[in-house]
């Protein structure tokens, strides 16, 4: 066809014919992917009917089940043993922790399972990642119109007042790089900062630090917008829809309960580390980790925008293996072994959700020692056969 001869009117209608088809096709795919359903009829592959080799597979469990954490099962009596120091007392709820256990997804079907992977655990800082979710859900909703805006214009309990505060984004909360001074549920931000409690703070937005008590800020902030509480949402908007089990919970503090729309709601924390957080089986985070390697699709059931994924995992400028509460591999790698595309929830005593876009594989690893996350997953990729892998420098 010669568009040169095509009038205006019948080129909108090719473009449009054309735009159709290919949004077709899209729906088809994520139609025709597999999705788990709900409850536990999970379906299992072999792994060389995905093209993985099971030898390597079980070599990379085996070495994971040689170098288990040596953080205590008595998770109370290890948290107030770290928590010793003024304002840093354990104020949430604990438990024991499980064994180790874990599962390899690729295409969504289970290909390797170990262990109890359907009891629930403190997942500790795991929980970020499904809290900066939260926030996907709202920039959706529309009750956040650009992350690059000040927390203030939406948030005014005094959290976001005076000189250093005012400036906060969304983006820099969720970056952690929004250096907040302030006191929140009897915590102050010095209890957690880990760069030096006396050390003179930054600008917002230029100066990364890990710091829970900024972390618990950003919840009690969704909170307020949602003016719901964060684990309702989270079971309505995704946890329901993606098929997840109900035995998950989400704590908060002693400390942390206040009255939104005229209802006594906790405000969740962002992790465990002075308990309190997400308390998850393994599966229910694969289905989590499985969401995300699908871009926000369940099967044709679109739960948040494929552009929240590019956003949560995109390096930071300040510390480039960091995104919206999501690790990221790409600079100065954190695993060198490990191929770069890859981005993880990573929480303390080894408990990983990783997903690796471009072999389709998501992998959940719970109590781990830290120092061997990186053979591991390098174990795993290994078993790929045929694969367009990347080669690790």
């Amino acid at each position: 066809m010669n568009l040169a001869n095509v009038n205006n009117r019948t080129l909108l209608c090719i473009c449009m014919g054309l735009s159709l088809q290919m949004a077709r096709a899209g729906s088809s795919l994520a139609d025709t992917a597999y999705c788990p359903a709900r409850g536990n009829n999970w379906e299992l592959r072999t792994p060389e009917s995905v093209g993985m080799d099971s030898q390597h597979l079980d070599s990379a469990v085996r070495y994971a089940l040689e170098h288990e954490t040596s953080v205590s099962r008595d998770l109370g009596a290890y948290l107030a043993g770290r928590n010793t120091r003024p304002n840093e007392g354990t104020v949430g709820p604990t438990q024991p922790r499980g064994d180790m256990n874990g599962l390899i997804l690729r295409d969504g079907y289970i290909v390797k399972e170990f262990g109890n992977t359907q009891r629930v655990d403190m997942t500790f800082s795991v929980t970020k990642s499904f809290l900066s979710t939260m926030a996907a859900l709202a920039l959706d909703e529309g009750l956040i119109e650009d992350v690059h805006d000040p927390v203030g214009q939406y948030v005014r309990d005094g959290n976001f007042d005076g000189e250093q505060n005012a400036r906060i984004t969304w983006h820099q909360l969720l970056r952690q790089t929004s250096e907040w001074q302030g006191t929140l549920w009897g915590k102050p931000d010095t209890a957690d900062r880990r760069k030096g409690k006396d050390r003179r703070l930054h600008d917002p937005g230029t100066f990364w630090e890990y710091n829970d008590v900024r972390v618990n800020l950003t919840s009690l902030a969704l909170l307020r917008i949602w003016q719901r509480a964060l684990p309702e949402v989270l079971a309505e908007r995704v946890m329901q829809p993606i098929g997840a089990s109900d035995d998950w919970q989400w704590h908060g503090y002693q400390t942390s309960r206040l009255e939104i729309a005229g209802k006594s709601i906790e405000s969740v924390s962002g992790g465990g580390h002075w308990g309190g957080g997400l308390w998850i089986a393994s599966r229910d985070q694969a289905r989590f980790g499985l969401l995300f390697l699908r871009r926000g699709d369940w099967c044709g059931q679109r739960i948040f925008s494929a552009d929240w994924v590019d956003m949560a995992t995109e390096p930071g400028t300040v510390e480039p293996n960091y995104g919206y509460m999501w690790w990221v591999n790409t600079e100065n790698r954190m695993w060198a072994d490990v191929p770069a595309a890859g981005y993880a929830a990573r929480g303390h005593g080894g408990n990983i959700i990783w997903v690796y876009p471009g072999e389709r594989l998501v992998v959940v690893i719970r109590w781990l020692d830290r120092n061997h996350v990186n053979e591991f997953l390098h174990q795993v990729v290994a078993s790929l056969l045929d694969s367009d892998q990347e080669v690790a420098p």
